[in-house]
């Protein structure tokens, strides 16, 4: 159902270290884009605010960007600017990236605070015991948050950073325009090869664990002897020890394929091509390239964490493996062949479209939105008492 009526303002205060300009944020940041343009096709009407070193406006797609320089200390400046935008904007709730953002959040609250507040997880851990004080006040100005699974929300409940009338919401961190395609064809253009080929997109770093990864690797080739594994990978701080593994094991240096940085676009050909995906992270506050190979229908085979868990609808679109098991992977492996084919392509962009798709990730924000501002609501009417009216004429 549409929600013409909602009015958002999604909001991020994190400033790029490399100072770049508007334009290039919104091709650098494509979640940014994504998650405003998941709420405009569902009906709503979204205007984001981008703390930024240029000051400018831009519009696309319906959606208005506003990019302002806000540093991480509010200032007076940083107040009427930020104010004098609201004031145009009139949002109806206020989506803030990011959960770390405590005196930022402290100063929106004040300059709207009939407004509800949500903040968005980013894979954010809780804090160490002399900065949960600001954490909790930070916090406590939230209508609501919102997480990939709630099993993310357990840290920051425990340790007592969640204030009771806070409500908790299980929702996507982003979405794909990524594809299906057709295999042979990805395959000629990519030139993979493999039965099965085997696709990693992720950090070579410890929290991926490729190391687990190349050992589950090399176990599934003995049952597997034509499987191939091609990784593509940004920044690498193991990329030494990944090579020497590659290089004193005969299983792994004819099968694993070091491509790095790879295209975007290449990734998504990549993916079509490819026949089973895979991670081996500790830790993710989503996942976006595993949300992009569910996108193209490629089934995964990733580790059992809370966010993997939460996409693939607990494994049954794809297989999970315990953390740093390169056992139970090399198992996964073998058990994720044997079930490959276009039917099961077919099941996983399914329950991509279900769940994942900018229409699905449309409708779950606005349902929040809609709820937060409904919670906000009634806090107002209990708050006034027995006169409603009272109420709508002051909010």
């Amino acid at each position: 159902m549409p929600h013409t009526s909602l009015n958002v303002a999604q909001i991020s205060f994190f400033n790029d270290p490399a100072g770049r300009l508007p334009e290039e944020l919104l091709i650098a940041w494509p979640s940014l884009v994504d998650v405003a343009d998941a709420v405009c096709e569902a009906g709503g009407r979204v205007a984001v605010v981008q703390a930024c070193a240029h000051a400018q406006h831009l519009v696309q797609k319906g959606v208005h960007y506003f990019f302002l320089p806000l540093g991480r200390v509010p200032s007076a400046d940083w107040h009427a600017s930020l104010g004098k935008l609201l004031r145009v904007l009139a949002p109806d709730v206020c989506h803030v990236h990011g959960l770390d953002f405590h005196p930022e959040v402290l100063a929106l609250a004040a300059l709207a605070p009939r407004i509800p507040i949500v903040l968005q997880d980013h894979a954010s851990r809780a804090p160490r015991l002399w900065r949960r004080p600001m954490w909790r006040r930070g916090m406590s100005v939230a209508s609501g948050i919102t997480f990939c699974s709630l099993e993310q929300a357990r840290p920051f409940v425990d340790a007592a950073l969640v204030d009771s009338k806070t409500e908790l919401y299980a929702i996507p961190e982003s979405t794909s325009r990524f594809s299906p395609g057709d295999q042979a064809q990805a395959r000629r253009v990519t030139s993979i090869t493999g039965d099965p080929a085997v696709l990693w997109v992720g950090h070579l770093d410890v929290n991926k664990d490729p190391l687990t990864v190349l050992r589950g690797i090399r176990d599934a080739a003995r049952v597997l002897p034509d499987l191939q594994l091609y990784c593509c990978f940004g920044t690498a701080p193991l990329l030494g020890e990944v090579e020497k593994c590659i290089a004193q094991d005969p299983l792994l240096r004819e099968r694993v394929h070091l491509l790095g940085r790879v295209p975007h676009e290449r990734v998504e050909q990549l993916m079509r091509a490819a026949d089973l995906f895979v991670l081996g992270s500790h830790r993710e506050g989503s996942g976006f390239s595993l949300i992009e190979a569910l996108a193209c229908g490629l089934p995964p085979v990733v580790t059992d964490i809370p966010s993997f868990r939460s996409l693939t609808a607990a494994g049954t679109v794809g297989m999970l493996w315990p953390c740093g098991d390169s056992r139970a992977l090399g198992a996964a492996l073998v058990g994720s062949a044997a079930r490959m084919g276009p039917d099961r392509r077919a099941a996983v962009r399914a329950h991509f479209e279900r769940e994942l798709s900018f229409a699905a990730l449309g409708l779950k924000l606005c349902a929040m939105y809609q709820d937060l501002i409904e919670r906000k609501r009634s806090t107002v009417l209990s708050v006034r008492g027995a006169d409603p009216d009272a109420a709508l004429r002051s909010s």
